[in-house]
């Protein structure tokens, strides 16, 4: 393999890391999460029925 086909690959390996972490963040920043998001958050702070 050479120089030039390892950076093309690397570069694309990077690109695809970055658009998976882009995706993530926009998923858990969505308004349609957050209510979800509240309820787990609040979890440990709820008292048990019995």
């Amino acid at each position: 393999m050479s120089a030039a086909t390892l950076g093309i690959l690397r570069g694309v390996a990077t690109l695809l890391a970055m658009i998976a972490f882009t995706a993530v963040v926009v998923w858990a920043w969505s308004r349609r999460r957050r209510d979800t998001f509240d309820a787990a958050a609040k979890l440990p702070l709820e008292e048990d029925p019995s």
